[in-house]
């Protein structure tokens, strides 16, 4: 266990480094899509993404995980992944590019077929793509991962803001979402990990049980996070999307940056100990304290900055109580993340299924009711739906005898509301003092000072942590 700790400690920081660069080039593409969109520009363009990114789920249904989690020939079972998704993926851009029409006027947006159709093609690249990082995925070889992984990101990032300061619009994303699918497999291969389609009978059947209940699964949480979209689209116009698209972007940062990473890791992690017949309790206490902890404070500072997003202009202050509210929520999607990975090792995955379509039923009955009333309403709706699962997923890791004591998870929720104490001062310190910044680097400097400070704290409330970490990251 203790060699396996090491590896996921630095597995942990290699992937994280990896969605440093790559998520974190999303922050400029954000600021830039701010700066030179309007609030129907960016509406139109974050309805054919959320469109594209169901479709980069419904190819993949869940299988790449599979590929960690097999106990036959990866390489085999992903060559016959490969050739299912990509196939999938060519036969999902071809209906998009048919449907886009009728889709777009749907969800109030007759501007986003274009951009529906050029983004679709992106499918089967992200598909091959896809298939290659699960490789490197299995053998927690995040290292390789960064060239594909964040290379394309930032070739994408960069296009797509170089596009936007000359004026393209909307099709500067959809461009730059191209260029990151296209380049992620070609980079992959630089790495020496080649895209080879194969077919095998045997992996294909291992493959199909698997999607027949993880795929559901991956595609009801696409929906979670797309829906709102959708049904803001459709009920209050692109240009309230728009508004909804920015404070989202913003607040799902800390999930992609750490809660993703973090949960990559976990998998691999869990069903090494699920092959090795160890029990999976404290290895989630681990995992959970740290997404509480990191995701904790990137939120707290998020929150707390909210009414800082006008220096992107004052067009978009309607997206600062958004935020606030859209932070609770992805705090406790970033807990959900965690623990769904405990669920999907130690099986059996229709725990998991359910889990995922009580939330969006849920969620579904949420948005049809309230959406109509504004942003704010369908922000915090999210937050009270994805808290209303943490509830029920806890419920599920402790009936399935997975769960770490209560003491323990209490102690985590004390440390992390300990730290925010003196974050939370410091911020109220600088309003009063200093008012709001003038500019995104003033406002990027204030949210480097909180998290400097909740980050002291943390050191101090969570030192056995501290400790535990420093150990296994110092094993060989």
């Amino acid at each position: 266990m203790s060699v396996l700790g090491a590896r996921a400690v630095r597995g942990t920081l290699w992937l994280g480094l990896v969605n440093l660069v790559s998520k974190g080039s999303q922050v400029a593409v954000t600021v830039a899509l701010a700066a030179f969109l309007t609030e129907d520009g960016l509406g139109a363009v974050a309805l054919a993404v959320a469109l594209v990114n169901i479709g980069q789920v419904v190819q993949a249904m869940g299988v790449y995980d599979v590929v960690g989690r097999t106990t036959g020939d990866p390489r085999r079972l992903a060559a016959t992944v490969l050739t299912l998704s990509v196939g999938t993926g060519i036969v999902l851009a071809a209906v998009l590019a048919v449907a886009a029409g009728p889709l777009a006027a749907l969800l109030g947006s007759p501007q986003a077929a274009p951009l529906l159709r050029l983004a679709a093609v992106s499918l089967p690249f992200s598909a091959a793509g896809g298939v290659q990082l699960a490789l490197m995925h299995r053998r927690l070889d995040f290292r390789r991962r960064l060239l594909p992984d964040a290379g394309s990101a930032v070739l994408g990032a960069a296009l797509t803001v170089a596009l936007a300061a000359a004026g393209i619009g909307p099709l500067s994303l959809v461009a730059g979402l191209l260029c990151t699918s296209v380049t992620l497999p070609v980079l992959a291969w630089a790495v020496g990990v080649p895209p080879r389609p194969g077919w095998d009978r045997a992996a294909a059947a291992e493959a199909l049980r698997w999607i027949a209940v993880v795929g559901p699964a991956a595609v009801v949480a696409i929906l979670l996070t797309t829906v709102d979209y959708l049904a803001i689209g459709h009920v209050l116009g692109p240009a309230a999307v728009g508004v909804y698209s920015l404070a989202f972007r913003i607040a799902w940062m800390p999930y992609v940056l750490v809660a993703v990473v973090l949960a990559a890791v976990a998998f691999p992690v869990y069903t090494r100990l699920v092959r090795d017949g160890e029990g999976l309790a404290a290895a989630t206490a681990r995992f959970t304290r740290a997404t509480s902890v990191v995701c904790g404070g990137l939120y707290l500072v998020a929150a707390l900055l909210a009414d800082h997003v006008t220096v992107l202009g004052q067009r978009w202050a309607p997206a600062g109580p958004v935020l606030v509210l859209l932070c609770g929520y992805g705090l406790a999607m970033s807990l959900l993340q965690t623990w769904y990975q405990t669920i999907k090792a130690a099986g059996p995955a229709r725990r998991y299924l359910l889990l995922e379509l009580t939330h969006l039923a849920v969620l579904a009955a949420a948005l049809a009711a309230g959406t109509r009333h504004g942003l704010a309403v369908v922000a915090g709706a999210q937050a009270v739906v994805a808290w209303l699962l943490v509830v029920l997923t806890w419920r599920t890791l402790v009936r399935a005898g997975l769960a770490f004591p209560a003491a323990d998870l209490a102690d985590i929720a004390v440390g992390v509301v300990a730290a925010a104490v003196p974050c939370v001062a410091v911020a109220l310190l600088s309003d009063w003092w200093l008012g709001p910044p003038a500019s995104v680097p003033a406002a990027l400097a204030e949210a480097l000072v909180l998290a400097a400070v909740y980050t002291g704290a943390s050191l101090l409330t969570h030192r056995g942590a501290v400790r535990e970490l420093r150990a296994r990251g110092g094993v060989r």
